[in-house]
């Protein structure tokens, strides 16, 4: 078959995880890529703000990007985008109105707004021509409006990328997953499909974003105090229901939180968003109302430390303060790894006497990913020829895989496929051919990419035994110690016994070293090393960081 007849597809993330999704389709020399996004650190990734997926690849190529599509507004899907802008060049972005909204914002902080093309994807317009790409933009229901499928074709065959969704019937804004576009895909013929996998494991059905509106006006009505409503600032339909229901009961509302203002006005301006100007209240204005009168929105569902949410639950909030008879609604289920840092937030609200209501007690939060059922009628709309999983961890890519052989899809014909696989597509099907090398670029404060694996094992290296510095110094005329070393100990419960033990053993060495006349420092620092190491493992069984400084004087 004519090499021009193949499409390689490379995933750079989202495989084998919940986040940074991000992925390289090629044909004919050219790339685009859909989604860029970012993830949230884990416990081992001390000091990281911020895991975007590896881009070497692109780079690699030595070409530019001919087009970047983003599905939704989501940041697992958006998150990286300054990021890669940065560092490759991309020659016009792609996304919805509101998704346009969103990325233009964070593109304006980083400066790269103006020097970005940006194109407005219309679902149901019909497909575009992006370089040898025709690209179709199909709309389905998600956690955020304006989310959307992605259908790519080529000579190679018919791609559709699911992006995130839900069959929702009877979704906030009217705007329901076009299952009949979908359907007729079907008829034409799809020949992959990558497809969604995070609620793959769940059997039935994600229930509606409109129960979420009912459970809010079950809890409302019946609270005398302020009510809270935390959730993640991008998710539109949810600020709307809760500002519904403020406006039912007479509450105003305070919106808290950076992204939570940034994205309500962004929302509000485009028209996603219907908030009359009477009801908002700045935050400064709540001590003028009673507490009934309240309603607060505010980020921090995710347990983020500096987040309004995590300052309120703490007691280093400026203008909000938890009194006995307030509610908490906690309007998210907390991503993978973030679980104990919701609990410390849950315990902090509780404990300054609040009535906190999350998911696991009350029916505060609907997910934006369909369930199995659903994951089936989109495999049975498509019938597509192969089916790829993405989105999710390996447990998640294979329950989807489950799911598509009892939808039967061919075993050969379903591709478990991990961040680097290879993937190419031919008019005879689609196969696993290579693998290329990818991981995780780390952003630390103003560094992208500066925190390497030998950075991270050192965090860790003092997180769990903690340092020892040793300060000697040596006369350069003749070598002699002048004073007795200094030992600076931290994190590892140093004892004075322990301390005093150190020193004399720091002499010993380096008289020992000095009278066979070994007078190189760094030969002096690393037998100091060596040496006092072992000691403290001896004493201790730990084996804190131990930094030797020799001076000369």
């Amino acid at each position: 078959m004519p090499a021009t007849k193949t499409c390689r597809i490379i995933p750079l993330g989202g495989l084998g995880e919940v986040g940074k999704n991000m992925t390289v389709f090629e044909y004919g020399g050219e790339a685009i890529v859909v989604d860029a996004g970012m993830a949230f650190p884990r416990d081992e990734h001390l000091g990281v703000d911020l895991i975007l997926p590896d881009f070497s690849y692109l780079h690699s190529r030595g070409k530019p990007v001919r087009a970047i599509i983003l599905t939704h507004g989501h940041e697992d899907h958006v998150g990286a985008l300054p990021y890669v802008l940065r560092e490759l060049e991309v020659e016009e972005v792609w996304a919805t109105r509101l998704t346009l909204g969103l990325v233009k914002s964070k593109l304006d902080e980083h400066g790269l707004a103006r020097a970005t093309k940006l194109r407005e994807a219309v679902p149901a317009n019909g497909p575009v021509e992006i370089g040898p790409f025709r690209v179709e933009f199909v709309r389905v229901a998600h956690s955020i409006p304006d989310a959307i499928s992605v259908v790519i074709e080529s000579a190679a065959g018919r791609i559709v990328v699911t992006g995130d969704y839900k069959m929702d019937h009877t979704p906030v804004d009217g705007m329901r997953t076009d299952v009949g576009r979908l359907a007729e895909l079907g008829n034409l013929g799809v020949d992959l499909m990558l497809g969604d996998s995070t609620n793959a494991e769940r059997p039935g059905t994600t229930p509606s974003e409109r129960k979420v509106g009912e459970a809010f006006r079950q809890i409302v009505p019946l609270r005398d105090g302020r009510v809270l409503v935390a959730c993640f600032a991008s998710n539109i339909h949810r600020v709307q229901q809760a500002v519904d229901v403020a406006i039912e009961t007479g509450r105003s509302v305070a919106v808290i939180g950076r992204s939570m203002r940034k994205n309500v006005n962004i929302a509000r301006n485009l028209g996603y968003l219907d908030i009359p100007d009477d009801v908002l209240l700045k935050p400064e204005e709540l001590n003028e109302l009673p507490p009934y009168e309240q309603l607060i929105l505010c980020t921090g569902s995710q347990g983020e430390p500096l987040s309004a949410l995590t300052r309120i639950a703490f007691h280093d909030h400026a203008t909000v303060h938890i009194e006995r008879g307030d509610t908490v609604i906690i309007s998210a289920k907390p991503i993978p790894g973030n679980e104990l840092r919701v609990h410390d937030a849950i315990n902090g609200l509780a404990k300054a006497g609040a009535e906190v209501l999350h998911e696991e007690v009350a029916a505060v939060h609907a997910s934006g990913h369909g369930c199995a059922e659903e994951l089936r009628t989109m495999i049975a709309l498509l019938r597509p020829k192969a089916v790829m999983p993405v989105h999710g961890e390996f447990r998640m890519l294979a329950a989807h895989a489950r799911l598509a052989r009892e939808g039967g899809i061919p075993e050969d014909a379903i591709l478990i496929a991990e961040n680097g696989t290879v993937v190419e597509l031919t008019p005879n099907g689609a196969s696993i051919v290579d693998q290329v090398e990818t991981g995780m670029t780390l952003v630390d404060g103003l560094g992208v990419g500066d925190v390497a694996d030998v950075a991270l094992r050192d965090r860790r290296h003092l997180a769990e035994d903690g340092v020892l510095i040793i300060v000697t110094t040596l006369t350069s005329s003749n070598g002699n110690m002048v004073a007795t070393p200094e030992l600076v100990a931290r994190g590892f419960g140093e004892q004075d016994a322990l301390l005093e033990e150190v020193k004399e053993e720091v002499v010993e060495i380096l008289e020992d070293l000095l009278a066979d006349d070994i007078t190189e420092i760094k030969l002096l620092q690393e037998h100091l090393h060596d040496g006092i190491g072992q000691l403290i493992y001896d004493r201790t069984r730990r084996r804190p960081m131990i930094l030797p400084v020799v001076l000369e004087v």
